[in-house]
């Protein structure tokens, strides 16, 4: 794993004994959140290798509720989250898993609205950084390094060309994108990594073109 600076190693500044296992957690949580646009009432957390081993006594458990509700790595009431979560309404299930994951520290969230659900399954790879490696079906590459935008959308013609329209009209250049699908004409996602921060009018344009399922954008 290569860093780029001291603030690498050293991870941000936070609440909890360690960056792995505190501020990567808060920031996959947070990621879950931005998805699921808003704070599920059901959440299944499965924690492999590590995680599952010392989520307890690291605060793993807090943290990742912590960035569900929208907490940064500082925020004072991060200790209390599982506590505040539980007095908003939010049923949380912590479930140990024995099976190796890629990455010892790695988490999947399903969160649950009613008939809505999310899967996401990201790791803690040091110094609070974070790789987002599925969401749903579909198998991401995602490290959070420039602010993204997620596009799930039906797999037609002219829908990438759409959406690239939009970021063009405003002036916002994409640094990578990446596409994929399961089924021929099902659903589709695109993960477009920009250079800068992407406003809400950007993003309610992009929901208003044909076909656009969900959009949620972020940065870790």
């Amino acid at each position: 794993m290569k860093f780029n600076s001291v603030f690498d190693i050293i991870g941000p500044v936070m609440i909890g004994p360690s960056s792995s296992h505190t501020a990567g957690a808060c920031r996959i949580g947070a990621v879950a959140r931005s998805v699921f646009n808003e704070m599920p009432m059901q959440v299944d957390i499965h924690l492999y290798g590590s995680f599952a081993k010392t989520y307890k006594g690291h605060g793993t458990d807090v943290a990742l509720i912590g960035g569900l509700l929208g907490f940064e790595t500082d925020d004072e009431r991060m200790p209390d989250a599982i506590k505040l979560a539980e007095e908003w309404g939010m049923h949380i299930n912590f479930i140990e898993e024995r099976e190796e994951a890629a990455h010892p520290n790695t988490v999947k969230l399903v969160l649950k609205n009613g008939m809505q659900q999310t899967t996401l399954v990201g790791a803690s790879i040091g110094g609070g950084k974070v790789e987002i490696v599925r969401l749903n079906e579909f198998e991401l590459e995602f490290t959070g390094m420039s602010p993204a935008v997620l596009v799930l959308h039906k797999d037609r013609f002219g829908a990438i060309a759409a959406v690239s329209g939009v970021f063009a009209k405003h002036e916002i250049n994409i640094g990578q994108m990446k596409v994929s699908r399961k089924v021929k004409g099902d659903e589709a996602l695109m993960v477009l990594e920009v250079d800068q921060l992407v406003e809400q009018v950007v993003l309610d344009e992009i929901k208003e073109l044909q076909d656009i399922y969900q959009v949620a954008s972020f940065v870790l």
